[in-house]
């Protein structure tokens, strides 16, 4: 098996670790990624707020380069996975629209989007029955006794008919399912799917602040000691704002991405150095569980 990986800006950035534990996870997996070459930046969020052509042009791009390595496309981001499903949906479906931009593509890139290839999240890959079991079968370090909740976010769900891999998008479970294929307790929990306000961050950051304390206090209020995401922008807004969103000593917890968590459970390599990337530090977590060894 074999993909195209799209990183995204974030996973070259921001978020270095949940880049570094996807590719040593799926290494470890077996499941072969090539890096999508030239790949551009997918508009997240500044383009699909403020023009429409390039919210659909950005991501087209990356397709277009996708069909040329002849792979489906793996793509960790939830924000890039969106903006990526959004941009091959529109050119399913999108009409005179949608000709004219891959019109325009021609001209610039020399190739059009013929829709041979599908976008894929990584939660929808390792959730697969198949890869469930091969993680299964490579478990090193069951993640007994650890608590958390599956944080899906809104972009992963929304809008149902052109991004969600799930059969139930209010009620979302793949994540879940993975959390428990590693041994964890997967903490049923309100707020699964509602919105960090990553997009506000820097526009109305009291807004956002509000709405990660909603979070992390509903997390809590549930008995889970961690969160675990799959979106870059869900989990620094979640790590660096519990903090400032106030709450008393003692009253932050970690928020894991699932590919650390699997990396961790099947002993991929470099799970020490994801973790040191983290504002809220996890390691002091996974050590009173034996979960980690000591250094």
């Amino acid at each position: 098996m074999k993909y195209t990986y799209y990183p995204g800006c974030s996973l070259h950035s921001t978020a270095e670790e949940y880049n570094a534990s996807s590719q040593a996870v799926f290494r470890k997996i077996g499941i072969e990624m090539e890096e999508l070459k030239d790949w551009n930046c997918c508009g997240a969020t500044s383009a699909h707020s403020t023009n429409d052509y390039l919210a659909h042009a950005l991501p087209l791009r990356n397709l277009i380069l996708a069909e040329k390595q002849g792979n489906d496309v793996l793509v960790p981001c939830a924000a890039c996975y969106n903006l990526l499903k959004y941009a091959d949906y529109h050119m399913r479906t999108g009409g005179k629209d949608s000709e004219q931009l891959n019109e325009d593509m021609q001209e610039i890139m020399g190739a059009k989007y013929r829709g041979s290839i599908q976008v894929r999240h990584v939660v929808d890959v390792f959730a697969e029955e198949k890869v469930r079991e091969k993680i299964s079968s490579l478990l090193q370090k069951p993640l007994t006794g650890l608590k958390v909740v599956p944080y899906y976010g809104c972009l992963l769900t929304r809008p149902f008919k052109v991004v969600a891999f799930e059969k139930n998008p209010e009620q979302p479970v793949k994540l879940d399912q993975l959390i428990e294929t590693l041994g964890a307790e997967c903490v049923r929990w309100s707020h699964k799917t509602e919105c960090c306000g990553g997009s506000f961050s820097i526009s109305q950051p009291e807004l956002v602040l509000k709405l990660t304390r909603k979070l992390v206090e509903a997390a809590q209020y549930a008995g889970a000691e961690a969160i675990v995401t799959a979106c870059p922008l869900c989990q620094t807004n979640l790590d660096t704002r519990q903090h400032t969103a106030g709450g008393g000593e003692g009253s932050s917890i970690p928020v894991f991405y699932i590919t650390e968590l699997i990396g961790i459970a099947i002993g991929a390599e470099g799970s020490t150095n994801w973790l040191k990337k983290h504002l809220i530090n996890p390691v002091p977590l996974l050590r009173s569980l034996n979960l980690l060894a000591a250094s």
